[in-house]
């Protein structure tokens, strides 16, 4: 009868402990998935079973199955494709129109209180009237055309990114900026090494905010005075009964949005690191 080496046991010993440690890793992955994401592929599932087996009206919620082949057929057949262009064009348009002026005027108004004071009764006033209700009045001016939906999809989306940006500056630490103006620092380098660094993740919680609501915008201002685009996809479907299509339409407007917050989301880390790192 032979007995296992010294080495044949260590070895066989070291294999087991990484083995365990394997599947710890993997348990706890598997755990983080499902306490995320566990209540939506349940939600998801009470969905599809529920409208299958009656439980629920299938002509309102038709089953999920049929969702994603109308959103197949509507991509790959190209009929949605066209839309899809058009309305990341509209959005697109807004949004980088509101980062172009709201970012340096946000920058601007949290430095200089006179300016902030001056300009902030108005702002508030504005920001209180729903951009919604001056549609018409942007429809007046602008007309139907592609500026008036372009303009009420900016005009929704300036003010988070402008509130955010003030915000951000008057939260930096003043012990920051005395002391960078004690070792003689000048105030562009200041602004620069100072002051900037600190508003980032302000300022990407305002971009995040801003995408979220140029896409909610969007649908409105497609469902009026518009031929195409996922907004007046999700109204044409609705009023011909097409019921899978139009939650295609919408279910397609969601993945853009997640996909848009994800990329912010990748690119403030990248340029937040030292936050992360602080944290």
């Amino acid at each position: 009868m032979s007995y296992p080496s010294f080495e044949d046991s260590l070895v066989q010993g070291i294999d087991t402990r990484i083995l365990r440690q394997a599947q710890q890793r993997v348990i706890a992955r598997a755990t983080r998935l499902l306490r995320r994401y566990g209540l939506l592929a349940a939600f998801l599932a009470v969905w599809q079973v529920g409208s299958t087996q009656g439980w629920i009206n299938p002509t309102v919620f038709p089953p999920l199955d049929q969702i994603l082949v109308a959103l197949w057929q509507g991509i790959a057949g190209g009929a949605l494709v066209d839309d899809i262009g058009i309305s990341l064009q509209r959005s697109g348009l807004a949004f980088a129109a509101a980062v172009v002026l709201a970012i340096p005027l946000g920058l601007f108004m949290g430095q200089i209180r006179a300016v902030e004071e001056a300009l902030d009764p108005i702002l508030q006033f504005f920001r209180q009237t729903s951009a919604l209700a001056l549609y018409p009045v942007f429809i007046l001016l602008l007309g139907l055309g592609e500026a008036s939906k372009v303009f009420v999809i900016f005009w929704a989306t300036l003010f988070p990114l402008l509130l955010a940006t003030i915000g951000g500056v008057k939260e930096v630490d003043r012990k920051l900026i005395e002391m960078a103006q004690a070792f003689g620092a000048r105030r562009g380098t200041v602004f620069a090494r100072v002051i900037l660094p600190a508003a980032v993740p302000s300022i990407f919680v305002g971009l995040r905010l801003s995408a979220t609501t140029a896409l909610l915008l969007l649908i409105a201002a497609e469902m009026i005075g518009a031929n195409k685009g996922l907004g007046f996809q999700v109204m044409n479907a609705q009023y011909n009964f097409q019921i899978p299509q139009m939650f295609a339409a919408i279910l397609l407007l969601a993945l853009l949005g997640l996909t848009a917050n994800a990329a912010l989301v990748a690119l403030q880390r990248r340029l937040c690191r030292w936050a992360e790192a602080a944290r």
